[in-house]
């Protein structure tokens, strides 16, 4: 007998449901998230087990990586593309349960990528590392506004990073304002030396896989850009074309159209956040230093907001990078940007 399993995950506790091949209830069981716990309750139908369903949720990594370690077929789901039946009237935690094992049976799961777990911890230390640039982002800006808004003095990045306690003394005499800025200054300092420890540490486990290499060949990605763009694509074979490849980079419009007028937007978030965030940075960069990408935006940006011909050089970088690391070949700026 064939078994389908279900698992609607929370915070605290997972609720089981498996299904037999003609959809019969095996088992329905609400349990606590403790692994050990879990594993007794499956380990009775690992043999008859074709596979578990568990939802992307924010908290999945502990149960996936533990399940697939005691040897579980294990299916990540796609809650964005997850749709049930619309007239269902009453809906809970076993049923949500029952339905992502149904799926996985009836082979109509929407099924996610589940990253290597080794990789996945340098992607998220990546991923760290970008979180603690914008907070040290925001703190800059801050002080910077400070001395704005108090001394009517504009301070460089570079003047702001050197900063002393003598200098805020001499800067402001009053207490409440000196302990503003104070504040903000211990914070970027602390950033600061966080970043660089995380940096030391990638440098020292990271470098471009030999696929990747091609893509510092690209206008305006670096070896950070790059890192992330590794990590954050993983196998570039599970994308069938460059549309979708851009698509998942959030580089595409999400829009729906009646009679041919906009109706609304629709699916802007699905994707992935990181490498919409590389792909516009890179766009930054190919359109300051790259003069055919520069002529390229200056031509789409007369006819339209600078955001979205920003965003459309993003889309066109976003599509070679697909080109490049499936095809393995060097990026021809003339192809991707020339005039037509």
């Amino acid at each position: 007998m064939e078994l389908y399993g279900g698992i609607d995950l929370h915070s605290n506790n997972c609720v089981f449901n498996l299904i037999d091949e003609n959809n019969h209830v095996v088992l329905k069981r609400r349990v606590k998230n403790n692994l050990e716990a879990i594993l007794i309750l499956l380990v009775p139908y690992r043999e008859s087990l074709v596979g578990l369903v568990v939802e992307s949720t924010y908290n999945w990594y502990w149960l996936v990586d533990g399940l697939m370690e005691a040897g579980f077929k294990v299916h990540l789901a796609n809650t964005a593309a997850i749709q049930q039946y619309s007239g269902l009237k009453h809906g809970d935690d076993d049923s949500d349960a029952n339905w992502l094992a149904n799926m996985l049976r009836l082979d109509i799961l929407p099924v996610g990528y589940i990253y290597p777990k080794e990789q996945r911890m340098l992607r998220d230390l990546l991923r760290k590392r970008l979180q603690l640039v914008q907070q040290r982002t925001k703190n800059l800006l801050a002080i910077q506004g400070l001395y704005d808004r108090h001394l009517n003095k504009r301070l460089s990045n570079h003047k702001l990073k050197q900063l002393s306690q003598e200098q805020l003394a001499a800067d402001f005499t009053d207490v409440n304002v000196r302990m503003a800025v104070n504040g903000n200054l211990m914070i970027l300092q602390c950033l600061t030396v966080q970043i660089k420890a995380i940096e030391q540490t990638l440098r020292q486990q990271l470098r471009l896989k030999d696929e990747f290499l091609h893509l510092t060949s690209i206008d305006g990605i670096g070896l950070i850009l790059g890192l992330t763009i590794m990590l954050e694509t993983g196998e570039i074979s599970r994308f069938k074309a460059a549309g979708n490849y851009a698509s998942y980079c959030r580089c595409v419009n999400g829009a729906r159209y009646s009679n041919g007028k906009k109706k609304s937007t629709s699916n802007i978030k699905n994707g992935n956040k990181y490498l919409a965030w590389a792909f516009m940075e890179a766009a930054n960069f190919a359109i300051r230093y790259s003069d055919t990408v520069k002529r390229y935006y200056q031509r789409k940006s007369s006819k339209t907001h600078m955001i979205v011909a920003k965003k459309t050089v993003a889309h066109k970088l976003a599509r070679a990078c697909f080109y490049v690391l499936r095809d393995q070949v060097e990026f021809d700026v003339n192809k991707a940007f020339g005039y037509s």
